[in-house]
């Protein structure tokens, strides 16, 4: 499969391979790209092409920093509505859990993740940037963008932090001191990963700027209902496409696999392969909506029988003893016993 990376990626590459005094629009023309093409928001890019046109630019211009220079052109915007769900989240370390989820919108070959500080200092975490697809080549280049992209963003979620250190997983570029002057830290090189360095505590810290929770929520929907992660497993793809469309449209094996531009007789053998099949995936996620709605509303039975798609009561009876060895009303009854909590009112 083709790795893809939003045009976005390398947004400006045009305007900085001029300054530096070249031609960006003519050598975008090489590999078939416009500088409109980087500007749009929707527009996609093999990795692989995106890779090689920082490095042609690199060599061409003898500017062996130049994915240095490229992350500092560039800001938190080239993320696209992924940029409004981390802004709007209410912490740094929420920030980098939803770019951790959803950067695949951005670039399907790269994963961004925290994780323990390699030299094992107390305080100290690491957030880690790394390339995944066996098919997109290894470019440095790309790596310092990245890298560098990633400490400016925390730079402006945060409204400036404290970086610990710099691990780059590849010998430096040029001049080790233009490595320690962008990212005002120290820098380590060959260590087999891209990472940064920074005290724990920063994950608690405030986003820097006003946030606004609901629209938080509604980027985040759009992102759940419109992108599917390539790498993920048929099953958690088929998972989430019935889960969203659950009690809004008849769930059927042929719809779900138009959404995934399958064959229905392609995803059914490709979930068997993973052990799996349509009806036990449509019957979890009845079992799971069936349990919230349960036990988490006050819905009465046979609405709660039609969001699940069961034909009435007697069928989410029957459904529930089968799911939980219990009937409807003992599954409620039974959590109102075990939890004080408010309960969401009918409607």
């Amino acid at each position: 499969m083709q790795m893809e990376i939003r045009a976005a990626a390398i947004r400006g590459i045009d305007r900085l391979i001029d300054d530096l005094g070249g031609d960006g629009a003519a050598l975008l023309a090489e590999f078939g790209v416009s500088p409109g093409d980087l500007d749009s928001d929707h527009g996609l890019l093999p990795t692989v092409t995106a890779g090689r046109i920082i490095r042609r630019a690199a060599k061409r211009l003898d500017r062996p920093d130049l994915g240095l220079r490229l992350a500092a052109y560039q800001d938190m915007s080239m993320l696209g509505p992924l940029a409004l769900a981390v802004g709007n989240c209410d912490t740094v370390g929420e920030g980098l859990n939803c770019a951790s989820r959803f950067l695949f919108v951005h670039n399907q070959g790269i994963r961004l993740s925290r994780t323990d500080d390699p030299e094992r200092c107390a305080g100290v975490g690491a957030v880690e940037y790394r390339m995944l697809h066996p098919d997109v080549p290894y470019e440095p280049q790309t790596i310092d963008a990245g890298l560098g992209m990633l400490h400016r963003n925390l730079i402006t979620m945060s409204g400036g932090y404290e970086l610990l250190g710099v691990h780059m997983p590849h010998p430096p570029l040029t001049d080790e001191s233009v490595y320690t002057d962008f990212f005002g830290a120290p820098v380590r090189f060959d260590t087999g990963r891209a990472l940064l360095r920074v005290p724990t505590k920063l994950f608690d810290r405030p986003m820097s700027t006003p946030v606004n929770p609901e629209l938080r929520r509604m980027v985040v929907e759009y992102l759940e209902a419109h992108y599917t992660d390539p790498r993920e497993s048929t099953t958690t793809m088929v998972r989430s496409a019935v889960a969203r469309a659950l009690g809004t449209v008849s769930v059927r094996i042929d719809l779900v696999a138009e959404w995934l531009h399958l064959h229905p007789r392609t995803l059914q053998r490709r979930l068997a392969q993973e052990g799996t099949s349509f009806q036990a995936i449509l019957d979890g996620v009845r079992k799971n909506a069936a349990h919230r709605l349960l036990t988490a509303t006050d819905m009465p039975f046979s609405q709660v029988a039609s969001l699940v798609e069961l034909a009435g009561q007697a069928a989410l009876t029957r459904a529930a003893r089968r799911w939980f060895g219990r009937t409807p009303t003992q599954v409620r009854r039974d959590a109102r016993h075990a939890s004080p909590a408010p309960r969401v009112a009918r409607g």
